[in-house]
């Protein structure tokens, strides 16, 4: 096990599981995590089968499926007329064409298999109450600062803090994240009070005119998330807001009665205004680089953010394994492997928010018939480059 620890600002999932996979590469790594306790905010998450190729690369697959709802469909919903548009078909085919289903679970569920393996790693040190707040760094260490005074010296500096990372600001200094003018509301309900003919084991999209409503089952079926988001244009940015049933329904009075039920059975609603930024060059300063959020936030009409965090983990200890003696080489072939997977990701993703999620009229229309038009084949041939194993091949990395 090599001496000097690499440390991790940040232990969210992507913070986690960068440190599970160093630590399976021989490195001692220390976590710095600025909440009192390490937990996951949020409810639900989709899981493409990308992502149970970074599970199984781990050796963490199967305790990732133990918490997994395996949904049968991607199903789409006209929040206006509540017409089906289409429906894609995960089981067989799609799962024997990627090696892996896609699948759905709670965020906490996840982040606890990360937490756990954590613990049980002797490498791995946890901490908490630990706000990093900036870096130092020679040709030899690197220290992380923290708002106590204290500093943190390692090997290198991984910044896995977030869409508003301290790490990304020192030396890419981009500003705030961008705001792209929608506001999501999230609720968690009992799948009892659900309605009945709503429960379906798919991940099911209600596409209006500028919002959409998303609902999947949770937890073995105990609880449905609900996630609907309506473009709004929030003149500020805000997190985990508690609201109430009728700010929730201001910007959805307009969709169908069946669609409107959904949000009357939610409770205890909290909004967030979604973020994100423009893909960079540059994710590396010299013994510091940037994983997850940190280094490419998205939308979350891909639902891909916390597959290419899990992504990024992989590869980084990967490339650091190979070449532990010349940390400034392995950085820049993570950089050059991921930055524009990601991106490609960053960009498409906004690009579903305006033609999938919320157009309207005309635009509503076309792509109403262009879905209904899409084969499972065809649908499965366009996202080969996202769902094939990432792993399997390596991009190509310049001398």
């Amino acid at each position: 096990m090599r001496r000097d620890p690499i440390i991790i600002a940040g232990g969210g999932i992507g913070g986690l599981a960068a440190a599970v996979a160093l630590a399976r590469k021989g490195f001692l790594v220390t976590v710095l995590e600025r909440a009192p306790r390490y937990q996951e905010i949020g409810a639900g998450i989709q899981l493409g089968p990308n992502a149970f190729h970074a599970f199984d690369h781990l050796d963490l697959g199967d305790a990732a499926r133990s918490i997994a709802v395996f949904i049968d469909q991607l199903r789409l919903m006209d929040a206006i007329s509540a017409e089906e548009i289409t429906s894609v078909d995960l089981t067989s085919y799609f799962r024997q064409r990627f090696g892996n289903p896609y699948a759905v679970v709670h965020r906490g569920d996840l982040h606890g298999i990360f937490l756990r393996a954590c613990e049980m790693h002797p490498g791995i040190t946890l901490r908490s109450d630990c706000d990093v707040i900036g870096y130092n760094q020679d040709g030899e260490t690197v220290s992380a600062r923290l708002k106590s005074g204290e500093r943190v010296k390692g090997r290198l500096l991984i910044g896995a803090d977030g869409l508003r990372s301290r790490i990304r600001q020192q030396f890419v200094n981009d500003g705030p994240p961008r705001i792209a003018g929608h506001t999501t509301y999230r609720s968690v309900i009992p799948t009892e009070q659900m309605p009945e003919n709503l429960r379906w084991n798919a991940a099911t999209l209600w596409a209006g005119a500028k919002c959409h409503l998303v609902h999947y089952p949770l937890s073995g079926w105990k609880v449905f998330n609900l996630a609907i988001t309506c473009h709004n244009d929030p003149p500020e940015a805000f997190a985990a807001k508690p609201v109430t049933h009728d700010e929730v329904l201001e910007g959805f009075r307009d969709v169908h009665p069946r669609a409107q039920a959904i949000i009357h059975h939610g409770r205890d609603w909290k909004a967030w205004v979604t973020c994100d930024r423009d893909p960079i060059e540059r994710w590396v300063d010299g013994r510091v680089v940037l994983l997850g959020d940190a280094a490419h936030p998205m939308l979350q009409y891909f639902a891909q953010g916390a597959c290419m965090a899990l992504e990024d983990a992989v590869w980084l200890a990967e490339l650091l394994g190979e070449m532990p003696d010349n940390f400034a080489q392995a950085l820049e072939n993570y950089r050059q492997v991921r930055l524009m997977r990601t991106a490609r990701v960053q960009l498409q993703a906004r690009e579903l928010g305006t033609h999938v999620y919320h157009p309207a009229g005309v635009h509503a229309l076309l792509r109403n018939q262009l879905m209904r038009e899409t084969s499972l084949e065809q649908f499965c041939d366009k996202l080969a480059w996202l769902y094939d194993s990432p792993f399997a091949s390596r991009p190509s990395i310049a001398a």
